[in-house]
C-alpha cells in the first residue's frame, strides 16, 4: 500500500511527540512505542494500491505545491467502536481540503472510501489499540487545547518496500514562518 503523508513543522512534530510521551508513560498505548525510524506525527492524505511512474508523479506533486499550508489541530477524537485509535482531529480548511482531492485524483483508484473526497477526516494519530476503559485517563493526558501547526512537506510511504521518500523538499530553519504568516 501507498499513502502521501503531510508531514508537520518542527515545534508540532515536538508537541506531538510530548502527547506520545505522556501517553506511553502511563503505561497506555502510544505510537511513541511504535520503533520504526519512519515513525513521525503526520496526517494521512490518502492512500491506494499502486504508484505513479516517474509521468505520474507530476500530478501528485502539484496539489502539494501549496505547503507549507497552516491547520490547526483540533481536540482528540475516538475512531472504531474498541479498542479504539485515538488522535488529534485537523481542521480541514478550503486548502488542505483542495489539496486532499487533487493528489487523491492522481492516485485513483483509492484503496479505501474512508479516504476518499467528501469522506476523508484528516487527523494525526497518538494511540492505536486503546481500550474504552483506558479513555478517561488518556483524554485527561492530552487536554482539549488546539495547536497551530504548518503542514510543512510531504512524503510517500510505501508500506510493503518499507520506504519512506519526500516530495517536497525539506525546508531550512530560516525558510520556516508562522503560522500567522
Amino acid at each position: 500500500m501507498h499513502s502521501v503523508e503531510l508531514v508537520l513543522d518542527p515545534a508540532a512534530d515536538q508537541g506531538v511527540r510530548a502527547e506520545w510521551a505522556r501517553l506511553a508513560e502511563a503505561g497506555l498505548p502510544s505510537q511513541a512505542l511504535h520503533p520504526s525510524p519512519s515513525n513521525r506525527p503526520h496526517v494521512t492524505v490518502t492512500t491506494s494500491e499502486g504508484w505513479p511512474g516517474p509521468d505520474g508523479l507530476a500530478a501528485v506533486l502539484a496539489p502539494l505545491g501549496v505547503l507549507p499550508l497552516p491547520a490547526w489541530l483540533g481536540p482528540p477524537v475516538l475512531f472504531g467502536r474498541g479498542p479504539h485509535v485515538l488522535a488529534r482531529v485537523v481542521v480541514a480548511s478550503e486548502a488542505l481540503l483542495d489539496l486532499h482531492a487533487g493528489v487523491a485524483a492522481a492516485l485513483a483508484p483509492l484503496s479505501s472510501e474512508l479516504v476518499a473526497p467528501g469522506r476523508w477526516l484528516p487527523h494525526v494519530t497518538l494511540a492505536r489499540r486503546l481500550a474504552a476503559d483506558a479513555v478517561p485517563e488518556a483524554l485527561a493526558l492530552l487536554g482539549g487545547e488546539p495547536l497551530e501547526v504548518l503542514l510543512d512537506g510531504a512524503r510517500h510511504w510505501d508500506s510493503v518496500a518499507r520506504l519512506d521518500e519526500l516530495l517536497t523538499p525539506p525546508r531550512a530553519t530560516s525558510d520556516a514562518r508562522s503560522v500567522d504568516g
